[in-house]
């Protein structure tokens, strides 16, 4: 008697599946049994639109395989692309178990040369990305919970060193990481009672977006383990997407290469009470003081 596949019978969304860290994901997801909608918008490294479509491409990929995935193509950053990827599932396979928030691009600049087109964009797609469809997701969840037919959903988010630590050259991509952490947490703490489970990964490997810009790090070795492989991110989104992870929820998960850390974010540190308002001299000597007594910030480095 064959064991069970992890994810045997789930029905899983991946955005920005058509390369990179999302294709890894949906192939991973597909190996462990479970039923795809590949989303991509098929655009380039700056979020314009490109030729082919590579959500067609991983879908056709998977289905070879022995498989089950159809291709989405739509805009997740617009509330009709989003209800348009929920339904996609819902129409085709009549349930969703799993979404997984990967699409993303990068415009790097320094902060003065970074304009507001260049913001907006990046906010659009990374952080307006993730909220939509997980919004869409999220209700459909709720709505079969007061019906009576509690979920055992999940949803893995996609952050980034950078928006954890920050990254010279990307303000506006940390900063839309860093605003994914903290839906992250939001939404889990919402949907738990719904049966739903919410974290996000801040994943390290070899995509477009990060084999130019790092490209001495990102090199594939000429033989050996590839520490940069994005298939080695998969594993643990495969997971926290499976009914196996069932009480995880709420939590960062830093992966690259063989290694899983789990995140900690801000929490006290050294701290002074006066029991009154301090004088601005007061504050700043104090502030001082305690500076001595704390961790030094973690360093500042390029997309992940």
């Amino acid at each position: 008697m064959s064991a069970r596949l992890l994810c045997e019978g789930r029905v899983v969304i991946v955005t920005g599946a058509g390369r990179g860290l999302g294709r890894a994901h949906a192939l991973a997801y597909a190996a462990e049994g479970a039923r795809l909608v590949v989303n991509d918008l098929g655009v380039g490294l700056d979020g314009l639109p490109a030729a082919d479509s590579p959500a067609r491409q991983v879908a056709e990929e998977i289905r070879a395989a022995g498989g089950e995935a159809v291709a989405h193509g739509g805009d997740i950053a617009t509330a009709e692309g989003a209800a348009s990827l929920v339904r996609t599932a819902l129409d085709t396979y009549g349930r969703l178990d799993t979404l997984v928030n990967n699409a993303g691009f990068l415009r790097d600049r320094m902060l003065v040369n970074l304009d507001e087109d260049d913001w907006d964009a990046v906010m659009r797609v990374h952080l307006k990305g993730h909220f939509l469809p997980l919004r869409q997701a999220a209700a459909h969840w709720r709505a079969e919970a007061k019906a009576g037919r509690a979920p055992d959903a999940r949803v893995v988010n996609t952050s980034s060193g950078a928006g954890l630590l920050g990254s010279v050259g990307q303000g506006n991509y940390s900063a839309a990481k860093a605003g994914i952490v903290a839906l992250t947490l939001v939404a889990a703490a919402e949907m738990e009672r719904h049966g739903v489970q919410v974290n996000a990964i801040a994943p390290a490997a070899r995509t477009r977006m990060t084999e130019r810009t790092f490209a001495d790090t990102m090199a594939a070795p000429g033989s050996g383990f590839d520490a940069m492989d994005p298939g080695n991110v998969s594993p643990l989104v495969v997971w926290l997407g499976s009914a196996a992870s069932a009480g995880v929820t709420g939590r960062v998960f830093e992966t690259e290469g063989g290694r899983i850390t789990v995140m900690e974010g801000w929490r006290p540190g050294p701290s002074a009470d006066k029991g009154a308002r301090w004088t601005p001299a007061e504050a700043g000597e104090t502030a001082r003081e305690l500076l001595t007594r704390a961790e030094t910030p973690g360093a500042v480095y390029g997309a992940r």
